[in-house]
């Protein structure tokens, strides 16, 4: 059996050191770049008055199911994506060997929970090709499914929980620029490394912000059992909108998902593994 692991984990670090993955993950990172800047324009367009599209991952793959080719962009997407999922897989499985002990099991639950966001983005864009994307649930009504389970209330809670301390994480990083870690030492020089830099700060610490909301959304959900009151970062940005000074505070988060969607270029440009 050890045999089998040291096979299996030699395997996917000869994966993870290909010259093809290493371009097919630069290519996912360019896709999740524009899939940000897509909800980045539709927060800012619902916090000028519009409510005709979700500003989430589904109003990114609706807004490119309406462009020319709108099928051949979101086949595109969804490969982007799946590689992106199985860099994430594969780190989580046999990763982050520079580490030992519990940070190198902690680096492999963050590198599993970003496989599973990858992978979200990844099977909406799928549908969304195949065209069933509009037919799938909103995110209440898997709420309420689990709700009705034995300690689904607690589920649902700790659920949120976790989201919130994702959106802790995202907003921790931004703040202490350990994104910046993610570059090469091309990509952290000059005035170059200095926009980036500021890029990334602000689109860390925006996206942490709707995380955290997010996560705040099931909470209260849970403690209320009401699933309604859970979704996701559509409910959360209207959640938004509908505080003191909302839409003000809805375009600054759009305008910091977008530096997200720009730092995620410079990721694939500059790419640190």
């Amino acid at each position: 059996m050890t045999d089998i692991g040291d096979r299996a984990e030699q395997a996917g670090q000869d994966i993870q050191e290909s010259r093809w993955f290493d371009r097919g993950i630069r290519f996912g990172m360019v896709v999740y770049g524009i899939v940000h800047l897509l909800i980045a324009w539709l927060a800012i367009q619902l916090a000028l008055g519009s409510h005709q599209e979700t500003a989430s991952q589904k109003g990114a793959m609706q807004e490119l199911a309406k462009q020319p080719f709108g099928s051949v962009l979101l086949w595109l997407v969804a490969i982007g994506m799946f590689v992106l999922t199985l860099w994430r897989v594969l780190e989580a499985c046999v990763g982050h060997q520079e580490y030992d002990g519990g940070k190198r099991w902690r680096k492999r639950a963050v590198s599993a929970s970003k496989a599973i966001l990858y992978g979200y983005v990844a099977f909406l864009a799928l549908q969304y090709a195949v065209g069933s994307g509009s037919s799938s649930g909103g995110s209440s009504s898997y709420t309420a499914k689990l709700m009705n389970e034995p300690f689904g209330r607690w589920l649902v809670g700790l659920i949120g929980v976790g989201i919130i301390a994702y959106g802790v994480n995202y907003a921790r990083r931004g703040w202490t620029e350990k994104f910046m870690e993610n570059l090469d030492a091309r990509g952290t020089a000059g005035d170059v490394g200095t926009a980036y830099r500021w890029v990334g700060k602000v689109g860390y610490i925006a996206k942490g912000i709707a995380f955290m909301i997010i996560g705040g959304l099931f909470v209260a959900a849970a403690v209320t059992h009401k699933a309604k009151k859970s979704g996701g970062l559509d409910d959360a940005l209207h959640t938004v909108l509908q505080q003191p000074f909302g839409q003000v505070l809805l375009i600054l988060i759009g305008l910091g998902i977008g530096c997200y969607g720009l730092f995620c270029f410079a990721r694939a440009r500059h790419l640190n593994k």
